[in-house]
């Protein structure tokens, strides 16, 4: 008897090993058939008000240069229609309970909804990398990303963590230079503006770098430092992240020293950040995912922030844009897209002041585009959004303002203002030496 379960067991292993590369080549199939290079629904819904996806916008206008601000693609669309307190019931189904609380708070807050325009594209290899990682990439027993170093892992995920992992290595370019405000606003509409200067250097993902300057697990570099108000100014943060780690220094300009920062992560405050958001807020959701559980609850068509050229460009002025309750709507742009939604809950013997948190993560760019957080009591609390455009010259989808409501304090933190800088961004090359903790002095003391 136990001999013909060991040849049972032993043929069913082997059709696995024979089915399991067959399966995984029929899914790569998809990609760039019914589904998107990125894993989406290539085709539209069938009210007809999400279109086909048809490559994203990978043109640029003529006379664009890479760096300058972007020019709206999209600036002839006229509105819809507008989601206000007085017409909610009508579009309940495609809000989430975040969106409906900001509109049932504040009687001035409403979305403009317009043609929905599925821009979102990518370079060509990140197509490539993402296809490869069919039947490649996995997640290991602590739920960390192992078997690729670029692409998104799992362009048709399984549950809630491969989907916040597609979330987590998204491409977001090479290496390049910004500098951009945030602003934590009173409840009266008062605010003192921080301005960072950004340093980004992708190991994930990097179509540009050789083998030989990619670091084995690295998602990317990033140096942080603040140049205004200057009370705060000088102080640097310089984290080096890894799939499966984070290390983190930071400078002290009256101190003149650099110390490990083990303590810039979770839900631990963010910089300059007046208590309004936590570490792991930043860009919706970043770095470990092992303080919660993750459920895919599938998709929803929702009305989300999209192609929001005018609320981050240089044709409004920060101070337009930036007023009390919250952002100018008049300055805002919301489509219907279809969503994943994830929902994390708190694991019992962890803390995290964020009890429960439901992610919804555009099916076209992996980007998270809003957050519900609800606290200790799971009442809601916080609701985020993230403001995107498409970087056509890239081309890549990238998140340009995010917006973090407290809806118990009636205050706000907006980051990402670019609106009266110059650029956008500077291309920069790899320099290695720069973002080490010598480096962070050097610096620091010049």
């Amino acid at each position: 008897m136990m001999h013909t379960v060991l040849i049972r067991t032993a043929v069913l292993w082997g059709l696995a090993l024979v089915l399991l590369p067959l399966l995984a080549s029929a899914d790569a199939a998809r990609l760039g058939q019914d589904l998107t290079p990125m894993g989406a629904e290539r085709a539209g819904n069938a009210a007809g008000t999400i279109p086909e996806w048809q490559g994203g916008l990978t043109q640029a206008p003529a006379g664009h240069r890479p760096g300058d601000h972007y020019a709206d693609p999209f600036a002839d669309d006229g509105i819809l229609f507008t989601i206000e307190a007085s017409n909610l019931d009508e579009h309940r189904d495609q809000l989430t309970p975040g969106q409906i609380a900001l509109l049932e708070t504040y009687p001035s807050w409403r979305m403009n909804i317009y043609p929905t325009r599925r821009s979102a594209a990518f370079p060509q290899g990140h197509y490539d990398q993402t296809a490869a990682n069919i039947g490649r990439a996995s997640l290991n027993a602590a739920g960390v990303l192992t078997g690729t170093s670029g692409g998104i892992p799992f362009p048709m995920p399984q549950d809630g963590r491969e989907a916040i992992w597609n979330h987590l290595v998204r491409y977001r370019g090479e290496s390049y230079r910004m500098n951009w405000s945030q602003a934590a606003v009173t409840r009266t509409g008062a605010y003192t503006p921080v301005r960072f200067d950004y340093d980004y250097d992708f190991h994930y993902g990097s179509l540009e770098k050789t083998p030989e300057q990619i670091e084995a697990n690295k998602i990317a570099n990033f140096l942080q430092t603040v140049t205004a108000p200057a009370r705060l100014a000088g102080q640097i943060l310089l984290i080096h992240e890894y799939t499966d780690n984070r290390q983190a220094w930071t400078y002290n300009p009256g101190q003149r020293r650099v110390r490990l920062a083990p303590n810039v992560a979770y839900d631990n405050p963010g910089t300059a950040a007046d208590g309004l958001r936590t570490n792991d807020d930043f860009v919706m959701f970043n770095g470990a995912i092992d303080r919660y559980d993750w459920e895919l609850l599938g998709k929803r068509e929702i009305y989300v922030p999209y192609n929001s050229y005018t609320v981050v460009g240089n044709t409004v002025r920060m101070d337009e844009v930036l007023q009390a309750g919250h952002i100018n709507p008049d300055y805002t742009r919301y489509e219907l897209h279809r969503v994943w939604v994830v929902e994390a809950t708190l694991k019992p013997g962890t803390s995290h002041i964020y009890h429960r948190r439901t992610f919804y993560i555009d099916e076209d760019s992996w980007m998270i585009l809003v957050v519900d957080k609800y606290d200790a009591r799971d009442q809601l609390w916080r609701v985020s959004e993230q403001h995107n455009i498409n970087f056509y010259d890239v081309p890549m989808q990238y998140p340009a303002l995010e917006v973090h409501h407290d809806l118990q304090s009636g205050r706000y933190i907006a980051m990402g203002l670019r609106n009266d800088e110059p650029r956008v961004y500077d291309i920069t090359q790899p320099r290695p030496a720069r973002f080490t903790p010598a480096g962070l002095r050097n610096i620091g003391t010049r």
